[in-house]
């Protein structure tokens, strides 16, 4: 096989009921549970009208302005995927437009994200499938490759693996890596019951903020006269 231009077949993926779990979670949650280190980078935004991104990932490594490849990873996805491409964050041609997005839609996948750009805006902002992308250009793609499709990737540090999960919603996206899944949604679960207690008690006007003046003593700041004015 030539480096640089070549085909994997995809050895594991996360289940359907582990997206299900996670796409009940926001990613801002998720993303506290992995110690704030992982993240697809800010450029990276929903075009879409809205909803949650959450599906196993398809990898795709695409010579900036070419979508060869990410045509063959569309034919390849199975229902519900993310098909997930890094061409390199170039936003001279976009990469995926309304007929992609049309096509993904009919094999119900579960939404594509371009470390790129992409066109037909009004389309894709007027619909509920998941698209994210990093800008917006009416210069088309050209069709000639090379790429790669499943081998890792990474966005902005981020590493995204084969079969890894990608949730992404208006805060953004995140890739939960396959072998971290149990411990990062137990983690995360966790978290977000506890805001939902925490939200409870804001609502009913008995949340206990003493932790702040605790953090600002461990800290040795200085809290004579705070709150009584400077007179």
């Amino acid at each position: 096989m030539t480096a640089g231009f070549r085909i994997f077949e995809r050895r594991r993926k996360v289940s359907a009921q582990e997206v299900t779990d996670f796409a009940a979670i926001p990613v801002a949650n998720i993303s506290d549970s992995m110690s704030r280190m992982s993240a697809a980078g800010t450029r990276l935004r929903p075009l879409h009208r809205g909803g949650k991104l959450a599906g196993a990932a398809i990898t795709v490594k695409s010579r900036p302005g070419d979508n060869l490849m990410v045509h063959k990873a569309l034919d390849m996805a199975e229902p519900g995927d993310i098909v997930v491409v890094d061409a390199g964050g170039d936003l001279s041609n976009a990469i995926i437009g309304e007929l992609m997005v049309a096509h993904a839609i009919q094999r119900q996948l579960g939404g594509i994200v371009i470390n790129g750009a992409v066109r037909d805006l009004d389309a894709i902002a007027a619909g509920s499938f998941p698209v994210f992308a990093a800008g917006v250009t009416h210069r088309g793609p050209y069709k000639d490759g090379p790429g790669e499709i499943n081998v890792p990737i990474a966005i902005d540090g981020m590493v995204i693996r084969p079969g890894d999960l990608m949730v992404g919603d208006s805060d953004g996206l995140l890739c939960v890596p396959f072998e971290d899944l149990a411990e990062v949604y137990a983690a995360a679960k966790a978290k977000n019951d506890a805001e939902a207690g925490q939200m409870a008690a804001i609502a009913a006007g008995r949340n206990d903020r003493s932790w702040v003046d605790a953090a600002l003593k461990k800290l040795n700041c200085e809290l004579a006269g705070a709150g009584r004015g400077h007179g």
